[in-house]
């Protein structure tokens, strides 16, 4: 299928993805180098990059509960969640563009979206087997299970734990002490989810519709790495 890609209005790229929607085939014509998405190498590699960028916009397979919560929606892999949100996030404003739409009346910061495949992503099983998949749930990543709600009129990224469920409290008790000492943080506080009260985090979303979230993984996959720099070279993974 056809779709442009898209930062807001700004028609970024031409791009054919393949029917699940889970790989891009090709990238066409080019509208503006300046707003690829960082990481893109503009040469041989446009294509492979893209693909990578692609796979990287969606649920990860290491996810918790990310096998049931494909086989709930009769899917092999969470990629095929792509399009059906358009590609849309809330940690910047790419997206995929199919037909003739605007960002205004389809992006996740000022539009409402559906619950329902966070709340399959937490384990709870929907009434219906007929799933709303315009949601910003489809495009988060991470291994822990997330998902995100309006609350109060706010963007919110609600966080779950492991076995232990530690996590959620780490969270808390980093944003506590950062703000103690006057650091710049984004501020965590506790909740309980599901049937059983599990504990998670929930913290509003620091991007706006105006700012993109953008990785020191993608910056790394552009800047040449020294060779002589023998605690860079052994740290790269980590980045």
């Amino acid at each position: 299928m056809q779709y442009t890609l898209m930062q807001k209005n700004h028609p970024v790229m031409e791009l054919e993805i393949s029917e699940d929607g889970t790989r891009i085939k090709s990238a066409g014509k080019i509208y503006d180098n300046l707003r690829i998405p960082v990481g893109i190498r503009m040469d041989a590699m446009l294509c492979p990059d893209m693909n990578h960028w692609w796979h990287r916009r969606s649920i990860p397979e290491s996810r918790i509960g990310i096998e049931q919560a494909l086989r709930i929606l009769n899917m092999k892999i969470p990629q095929e969640l792509l399009t059906k949100c358009l590609g849309l996030s809330l940690t910047d404003q790419y997206w995929v563009k199919p037909a003739e739409m605007t960002w205004e009346n389809v992006n996740f910061f000022d539009n409402e979206f559906s619950e329902d495949i966070g709340n399959i992503l937490f384990g709870n099983k929907p009434d219906s087997e007929s799933f709303d998949m315009m949601s910003p749930d489809s495009t988060v990543d991470g291994w822990l299970r997330k998902k995100w709600n309006i609350i109060d009129g706010k963007r919110c990224l609600i966080k779950g734990g492991t076995n232990f469920f530690q996590e959620p409290f780490n969270e808390v008790i980093a944003s506590r002490i950062a703000g103690r000492l006057g650091i710049s943080h984004t501020e965590y506080r506790l909740a309980y989810e599901g049937k059983y009260h599990a504990p998670v985090s929930i913290c509003e979303d620091f991007i706006t519709r105006d700012t993109d979230l953008i990785t020191a993984r993608e910056i790394s996959r552009i800047l040449p790495v020294k060779t002589n720099d023998k605690e860079l070279c052994k740290n790269k993974s980590v980045i």
